[in-house]
């Protein structure tokens, strides 16, 4: 499938928009999310543009969920969260047309109720140091 050409996902996975990735294979890109609900929360993507999940090829399913997998479990332990909060908008409420599921650390008490979702903001050079714990849990 060919890359929307507007599409800041795509670019990211082009690496003509920054973002600090977190995870890259053949099929899918792993990166924070700058407007987290919580401090390391990652966006997985396909690397094709596709739109929705029921857009997804089937030859995509198993490489696309076993890594949005892999950062849930990498998670707790890169950050000591509990465990995650694993969600994907499909259309509605799809701040960005291309596929991704949000995988957001989550710990008893932190706050999050429903699909209420509250912002955080990093401060400066925190980006690169999630980044670069959740890059470490995952390559070990």
């Amino acid at each position: 499938m060919a890359r929307g050409q507007g599409c800041v996902f795509c670019r990211i996975v082009t690496g003509t928009e920054p973002a600090e990735v977190v995870l890259a294979t053949d099929d899918v890109l792993a990166f924070l999310d700058v407007r987290p609900v919580f401090k390391g929360h990652v966006l997985v993507v396909p690397r094709s543009h596709v739109v929705t999940l029921p857009e997804l090829p089937d030859e995509l399913v198993g490489p696309f969920f076993t890594e949005v997998r892999r950062v849930s479990t990498a998670i707790p332990e890169a950050l000591g969260a509990q465990g995650t909060f694993v969600a994907m908008n499909n259309v509605v409420s799809q701040s960005v047309a291309h596929l991704h599921a949000h995988v957001v650390p989550r710990t008893k008490g932190d706050g999050l109720r429903g699909f209420f979702w509250p912002r955080a903001r990093y401060a400066e050079g925190e980006p690169e140091q999630y980044a670069e714990r959740l890059r470490a849990a995952l390559a070990g």
